[in-house]
């Protein structure tokens, strides 16, 4: 392993001197790397906020971040006057997801160590965060079970301790608990909503099934807590 270190850090020029070879190499490799963070982000990603151009900004970051670090090199004026350019700029995109602020820290970091000639640093810890993000994708790491849901409904008049809804629900949820029940309108109709803990999900449809056999039911609708989280 220190074998292996010792090479990559070969790679590096002597001093970390910002010759034009070195600073192409330092775009070329943070523009791998960035294309490595990018597509592990496109692979682990889960939800519907997916953007084509927030995967393309992880690529380019990571390279402007490089090419600013070579711009800086050891100028402590340089490094000033970048700082009070950028704190010019006002950005307000509204990053919804902490997981994406996440693979944005990486982009920036891994451009840092590309453009400071730090090339082991920026390979391995590239390699060392990608198997982390695939890591936690495949585990389904901070997954919580059993899975909670939202369960609406309309009926006609109350719901009994004998009618057949709460029996249908014991044989599907360890628990489940009704937290509203709202007048409709229409003909003594009632919007019933229930939070429940499912035992197994890949039996929703067979319980959704049996609740619409119930007699006089009508837009039902299930809803999985987690669903809504990765909106």
């Amino acid at each position: 392993m220190e074998q292996i270190w010792q090479t990559l850090e070969g790679l590096s020029p002597a001093g970390n001197l910002f010759t034009p070879e070195s600073i192409v190499l330092s775009l070329l490799l943070a523009f791998i790397l960035g294309q490595v963070l990018a597509w592990v982000y496109y692979a682990t990603h889960v939800g519907m906020s997916y953007s084509k151009s927030f995967v393309q900004s992880l690529i380019l970051i990571t390279v402007v971040v490089a090419m600013v670090m070579a711009v800086i090199g050891s100028n402590i004026i340089t490094a000033f006057g970048l700082m009070g350019a950028l704190a010019i700029i006002r950005f307000r995109n509204i990053i919804k997801d902490t997981r994406d602020i996440a693979f944005i820290f990486c982009s920036l970091v891994v451009g840092m160590a590309a453009g400071s000639q730090r090339y082991a640093t920026a390979i391995v810890g590239t390699i060392i965060l990608s198997l982390i993000a695939l890591y936690l994708h495949m585990v389904g790491f901070g997954s919580r079970r059993p899975h909670n849901g939202f369960f609406r409904f309309c009926l006609p008049g109350q719901i009994g301790p004998d009618h057949p809804i709460p029996r249908i629900l014991k044989r599907f949820c360890s628990s489940f608990i009704l937290i509203s029940v709202q007048d409709t309108g229409r003909a003594g109709r009632a919007e019933y909503a229930y939070q429940l803990v499912i035992r197994n999900v890949a039996k929703n449809e067979l319980m959704l099934s049996e609740l619409e056999k119930v007699e006089g039911i009508e837009d039902v609708s299930l809803t999985m807590q987690e669903q809504l989280l990765e909106v």
